[in-house]
């Protein structure tokens, strides 16, 4: 009975969410929903078909698909924004309809502050915070294909108007949904020094892969001698602004990231293929952000300006042509 199920709503059906759904449709307690954009019709008619490297081949049919919130007249136990973050006002006031102050709201997307604008629109409502490091594309509408790159980071963003062990047991009960769906995961006391960790990786290879349509075997090895020491320096800055804001990271996590790069076949990035297919960008939570803080705080950081302020232009190019 679907009375006895948690309900969850997955919001965004991109690559990242279609396998998320296959996760979360793994889970027989589990009544899964999905809003959908343009994938919406092949999804609705054929199901989601997944070509994992991990998990083989699945076709995902979750119990409802909605082109929007609206649509699915009532709230849920959990909704998980896997939309991409472009515009987390307007996905904010969209998902008003399907939460309600029992609702547990999990972030799983890119950047960092995300948070924020959710805290403020629902003040009782539990967030978890993930961080996301699946490798997945949707090459085309109802299909997505899946690398071997699989763990998802979790952690509480924590609510002091809500009492700790109730936000933790649904933490709790939002990781067994990765642990029946047979998808690895670690939970963080402190999810922000994971946000930033990855966001960190973010600035550099989202941007710089957007603006030179490079991927990064081609920009380290190739293209220029000044490509890794500015891509340290980009690290480095956003190191600076992260322990201003009072997260625990270090200088040794450039070396760390840079080697990780390194070791890896020449990849791109989302932001680059956004670019490359005319959409706007993923901007303001992954650079956007940093630099307001770095600014509240009066801190200079020049390389991630100017990073910034080109990766800005691009975005304002590419809203001119819709």
């Amino acid at each position: 009975m679907v009375e006895d199920k948690t309900t969850v709503l997955l919001y965004g059906l991109g690559a990242i969410g279609g396998f998320y759904a296959f996760v979360l449709n793994r889970n027989e307690d589990v009544a899964l929903s999905v809003v959908a954009r343009s994938n919406y019709e092949t999804v609705k008619q054929n199901g989601l078909l997944l070509k994992s490297e991990n998990h083989g081949e699945h076709v995902v049919k979750p119990a409802n698909i909605f082109k929007s919130c609206l649509e699915a007249k009532q709230t849920f136990d959990y909704v998980v924004c896997v939309n991409k973050a472009t515009e987390q006002a307007t996905a904010v006031e969209n998902l008003r309809p399907v939460i309600s102050e029992n609702t547990t709201i999990a972030i799983m997307q890119n950047g960092v502050g995300n948070e924020e604008p959710f805290r403020a629109a629902f003040p009782r409502a539990t967030i978890i915070s993930g961080v996301v490091w699946v490798g997945a594309a949707q090459p085309e509408l109802g299909v997505v294909t899946h690398t071997k790159a699989e763990n998802t980071e979790l952690g509480l963003y924590p609510n002091p108007d809500l009492d700790a062990a109730m936000e933790r047991s649904r933490l709790d009960k939002f990781c067994s949904f990765f642990r029946n769906g047979g998808s690895s995961y670690i939970v963080y006391e402190d999810i922000q020094v994971q946000r930033w960790t990855k966001v960190i990786w973010n600035i550099a290879w989202n941007p710089i892969t957007a603006l030179t349509m490079l991927d990064t075997h081609e920009w380290m090895q190739k293209s220029s001698p000044e490509a890794v020491p500015m891509t340290k320096q980009l690290m480095r800055d956003a190191i600076d602004v992260a322990q201003r804001c009072g997260v625990n990271v270090d200088y040794g996590l450039v070396d760390v990231l840079l080697g990780r790069a390194t070791k890896l076949a020449g990849f791109s990035s989302s932001m680059a293929t956004d670019a490359r297919e005319g959409r706007p960008l993923e901007l303001d939570v992954i650079v956007g952000y940093p630099i307001r803080k770095a600014n509240s705080f009066g801190m200079a950081v020049p390389t991630l300006r100017a990073v910034y302020a080109l990766t800005e232009g691009l975005n304002y190019k590419l809203k001119q042509k819709l």
